[in-house]
């Protein structure tokens, strides 16, 4: 047992080093918007993931929706889109002024269901959006069969995946594009951050052009997330995250620093300020990450094998890898049948996450972006069962066991 230590699920990926980058450049005026630092920065990501270009943006969502621009994508067309996933992944699709097609997942491993992508492609269908879901690689070989069959860009949501592998190759660069994230949760954190991949030098170029009309963030802007990472860093040390997790909570999550997603987006509005490029101070903290990120992911894949032994003691099944595939583990994610009592158990040790609510949300609140309720029933479970366990490099041996210790109380979610 560790009653001193608590993991948190945010800043397990940055260094000390990191931090006091990010406070040194939030005080350089002029290294934080623009310089070289950004093509550097998306050179070594388009060679991680194994893609001839890399365009970054100030998040994900925005990389997603200009590759749909870019694609062509607009009024009248269709996305599928997979579920469990997040509103602002249809929030890109429907700003085009496309419409989502949701399609449910396999219960085995949270990704897209191949089949009923096929049933779900359509004449209008334009993309077909495949989600890499806690960063196990989805079934790729079916999915651009399906691609190729009714000639439709296959485009990857590698947002929680970004070193996983299929066959050997990085995703992100197995599709017509990919997109990534480097939002505070995911593998590597510029606290936000994202970024197209394609090897399609066209779409590359016309990707490239809507990214040099994107303004960039304001300089208080950037210096607030760079403080942010640094601020993170420091509070969810593990010793200092048992009494700073009670505050947090305590003030109701209230946060004065910048917040990853915007109320308005939330309720599937577009922000104002909604397209945007990577400021160059962040693409210094990512460029420090992706030197780390072998060891990064290394650590994520022992402390994943970890929980699938000891839980699956337990009962718990591990969610289903195939043999050809090497997931990234940005969480271990755990079916249970209370996820409020699984909460409780575990919050001496860590904050679990609970990805993905959203699902829940749309279904709630239908008119959002067309989810009908029921329509995807595995996702909905997943949504109602799922808690995710940390994997990020501050999650150590004993943490992993007082963890697993925590979850000998929790029942199974019933198969």
């Amino acid at each position: 047992m560790i009653a001193a230590r608590r993991v948190a699920q945010l800043g397990g990926t940055t260094s000390a080093g990191d931090a006091a980058r990010a406070l040194a450049l939030a005080a350089r005026p002029r290294r934080l918007i623009d310089g070289p630092a950004i093509e550097r920065y998306e050179a070594a990501l388009a060679r991680a993931v194994g893609a001839d270009a890399a365009i970054a943006f100030g998040a994900g969502r925005v990389a997603l929706f200009e590759i749909l621009r870019a694609l062509g994508i607009g009024a009248g067309d269709e996305a599928i889109v997979p579920l469990p996933t997040h509103v602002v992944v249809t929030n890109a699709v429907k700003y085009t002024g496309a419409t989502p097609v949701y399609v449910d997942c396999r219960p085995a491993d949270f990704n897209i269901d191949p089949e009923a992508a096929a049933a779900a492609t359509g004449p209008r269908t334009r993309a077909i959006l495949v989600q890499h879901t806690f960063g196990i690689p989805a079934d790729m070989e079916r999915l651009l069969e399906l691609s190729g069959e009714r000639d439709v860009p296959l485009i990857e949501d590698c947002v929680h995946a970004l070193g996983a592998t299929w066959r050997g190759r990085p995703v992100g660069g197995l599709g017509r594009a990919g997109f990534f994230s480097t939002e505070e949760t995911k593998i590597i954190s510029t606290t936000m951050g994202g970024a197209a991949t394609t090897s399609d030098p066209a779409l590359a170029e016309r990707v490239r052009a809507f990214e040099r009309a994107c303004p960039p963030p304001g300089r208080s802007l950037a210096a607030r997330r760079l403080a942010k990472l640094a601020v993170y860093h420091v509070l969810t040390e593990p010793h200092l995250h048992v009494a700073t997790r009670p505050a947090y909570e305590l003030f109701g999550g209230r946060n004065p620093l910048p917040v990853p997603t915007s109320a308005e987006e939330l309720a599937g509005e577009r922000p104002e300020h909604y397209e945007e490029r990577l400021s160059a101070g962040q693409a210094e903290i990512g460029l420090a990450q992706l030197g780390r990120l072998p060891e990064n992911l290394a650590h994520r894949r022992r402390v994943a094998a970890e929980y699938e032994s000891a839980l699956g003691e337990m009962g718990f099944v591990a969610p289903a890898v195939a043999d050809d595939a090497e997931p990234a583990w940005v969480r271990y994610p755990v079916r249970v049948a209370d996820r409020a009592a699984a909460i409780r158990a575990l919050r001496a040790h860590t904050v679990p996450g609970t990805w993905f609510t959203s699902v829940q949300e749309e279904a709630v609140r239908p008119t959002i972006n067309g989810y009908v309720a029921g329509s995807c029933p595995c996702a909905e479970a997943a949504a109602r069962e799922l808690v995710n366990l940390p994997t990020h490099p501050r999650v150590g041996p004993k943490d992993v066991a007082a963890i697993v210790d925590a979850m000998s109380s929790v029942e199974p979610a019933c198969e």
